[in-house]
């Protein structure tokens, strides 16, 4: 309830606080620059805005303030640190805005050009961008003071830390897009050099490009220092958010790198090929291509290289592992499935030539130069990634046992099954149709159709084949080390002498896993030498009010795992038992065992594959957003 009263105050604070400011602003631009007209429509507005804004917002920060000076609740809550800096972000950001305008602007008229052939703000004037700044500034320092004073009474200060950690990312992010559009700009402009176009036309590219530069870069620069900075302090290192940035950012560097340079040598293999470019005409076709790439390759290979760093500084080895599998296989699976649709290509070219379907000549010069780019980019990235992750998995040590266990290599060869099969499928329903037409007499037999969806067909059983032969070798090498495991893994069970709680552990422990065994000794027995080399205890309830001396001194010095089993007995009542306690005890044997963590429970089939579909769901729109990108770049 208070969560949701707290989310109500924030929200409609921040909105209210927003309608105020901008109300503002246009009340000043509507006095100060009458030459906008429509200057009493835009007066009108803006009053509106004030006197309908100021009331709620006083009133719904007034209750947020008072709440945080009397409860430390408030103080602490990630809503209120989430409205601060995301009141500092609405600010600062069209303060950054506003003088990049003015860059931009300045420097656009400069040259002898119309003020609205600049990027940012071309319909803007000095008045309105400095008002903007002006007001922007002074509400950004008002919230300045408030998290000042909040960091200095924070009782805790976890939640403050996780969102301005945030706030300092998305303005690293902030001022490393603009200083990437605004090198892609400039590099654009230069690679029309060779143009007979060069000039007053495209001058204005440069302009806007450098204007980007000089604003994003200090911006990237300060915001990253800070970043590095912090990422010293306590809790800072462990935090996932650094991981995750530093993945997307070498992900969507490598994704555009590999997209252009594609595009760029399906260029370079159709003059190859004999196709004929004019030097300058060649130029401006790749320029789109290269000043794009260049960018976001320094991008791939810097952030690259601090992920490797980051994750090679991970104390915790498995973890660390673990990081660097994900990310070989995910540029794995990428340059498999660019492999594959290469080869096909290339493949379909060969059988269009061989039956005689097409004639070499402009469109089959096209496609094979589109298929051998294709291929060329994705066979080395596929190889270069998924062969040391091969040979971890293919190795005896425990490292190899890690990573045939790893549910990142489980996912990434699951997922290839799953398309392989149904690309697989699908190829096969349209041979039997191709097929069942002839024979019904629907349709005269064509042998091109039937081949090119034959040779697909081949190469997704192909590529079934061997990654399910993979998946196999990781379960054989799997069982066979973890049965080396389970037999060297020494398992004591203690009992009253004629309950049977022994003989119910090993059935249990018989189901859970071949070659996990246990020794049964009676309470009342002896503790014999031997048992100090057992890994684990397994001990029933009833037992452990009334210990025999020698057990109790037993346990005592024991270095193992205890693991006691509530079993039913007069006047004790155990809260939360469970009926299969017994299994549960041999299923804690067998992760003991497996060198695992011991979890009850865990996460259900299920929500592994909500997990793996929204994983593919997220990688799928990440890649719409940069095919777009890209597209409006080079259109």
């Amino acid at each position: 309830m208070r969560t949701v009263r707290r989310l109500y105050f924030y929200l409609v604070a921040f909105i209210t606080f927003e309608v105020v400011l901008w109300g503002v602003i246009g009340l000043l631009r509507s006095i100060l620059s009458p030459s906008l007209g429509g200057s009493g429509s835009l007066l009108a507005g803006s009053l509106a805005l004030i006197l309908v804004g100021v009331p709620i917002f006083f009133l719904h920060w007034a209750w947020a303030q008072r709440a945080s000076a009397n409860n430390p609740e408030e103080q602490v809550s990630t809503l209120r640190a989430f409205f601060l800096y995301g009141a500092l972000l609405a600010t600062l950001i069209p303060v950054a805005q506003n003088i990049l305008a003015l860059i931009n602007r300045t420097l656009i008229e400069a040259t002898g050009f119309d003020s609205f052939r600049a990027a940012i703000g071309g319909g803007q004037t000095w008045t309105d961008n400095l008002i903007a700044v002006a007001l922007n500034g002074i509400a950004a320092w008002y919230f300045v003071t408030v998290l000042r004073a909040d960091w200095k009474r924070l009782p805790d200060t976890e939640n403050f830390a996780d969102i301005r950690r945030l706030y300092r990312t998305i303005w690293m992010l902030y001022g490393l897009l603009m200083s990437v559009f605004g090198v892609q700009q400039i590099l654009r402009f230069i690679l029309y050099i060779p143009s007979e176009t060069l000039g007053i036309v495209n001058r204005d590219v440069f302009i806007n490009g450098l204007s980007l530069l000089i604003v994003g870069l200090p911006i990237w620069v300060v915001a990253w220092r800070t970043c590095q900075t912090a990422n010293d302090e306590p809790g800072e290192r462990d935090s996932n958010l650094r991981l995750g940035v530093l993945y997307l950012l070498a992900f969507s560097g490598v994704a555009v790198v590999l997209s252009t340079a594609g595009i760029l040598l399906d260029m370079i293999l159709r003059w190859a090929l004999g196709e004929t470019f004019v030097l300058r005409e060649f130029v401006r076709e790749i320029s789109g291509e290269i000043s794009i790439g260049v960018p976001f390759g320094i991008v791939w290979a810097y952030f690259s290289r601090w992920l490797n760093r980051d994750i090679e500084s991970i104390q915790d080895s498995p973890r660390r592992d673990g990081l660097r599998r994900f990310y070989h296989y995910a540029l794995s699976l990428a340059g498999l499935v660019t492999a594959f649709l290469g080869v096909g290509f290339l493949l379909a070219f060969i059988l269009d030539v061989s039956v005689g379907r097409q004639l070499w000549g402009e469109d089959l010069r096209s496609r094979v130069a589109s298929a051998l780019a294709t291929l060329i980019i994705g066979l080395p990235l596929w190889y270069l990634n998924w062969k040391p992750m091969q040979l971890q998995a293919l190795s005896s040590n425990m490292v190899g046992g890690l990573a045939r266990r790893s549910l990142v290599r489980k996912v990434y060869l699951y997922l290839v099954l799953f398309g392989s099969v149904i690309g697989g499928m699908v190829t096969a329903v349209m041979v039997v149709y191709l097929l069942l037409q002839v024979l019904l007499g629907v349709d005269t037999f064509d042998v091109s159709g039937l081949l090119d969806r034959l040779q697909w067909l081949i190469m997704f059983v192909v590529v079934l084949a061997y990654h399910f032969t993979s998946l196999r070798r990781d379960g054989a090498e799997a069982a066979r080390a973890l049965a080396e495991e389970r037999e060297g893994f020494k398992t004591l069970v203690f009992e009253e002498a004629g309950s049977g709680f022994g003989e119910q552990v090993r059935s249990a422990m018989a189901k859970q896993a071949e070659g996990l065994s246990a020794s049964v000794i009676a309470t009342g027995e002896n503790v014999p030498a031997e048992a100090t080399s057992a890994k684990a205890v397994i001990l029933p309830s009833s037992v452990m009010s009334h210990l025999p001396d020698a057990l109790r001194n037993f346990l005592n010095t024991f270095g193992g795992q205890v693991i006691v089993v509530p079993v039913a007995q007069e006047k004790w009542l155990w809260l939360n038992n469970d009926r299969k306690s017994v299994e549960q005890a041999a299923h804690a044997v067998r992760q003991l065992s497996d060198g695992q963590e011991v979890k009850f429970g865990g996460t259900s089939a299920f929500m592994v594959m909500v997990y793996v579909f929204a994983a593919l769901f997220g990688l799928e729109l990440l890649f719409i957003l940069l095919s777009i990108g890209i597209s409006l770049i080079v259109d």
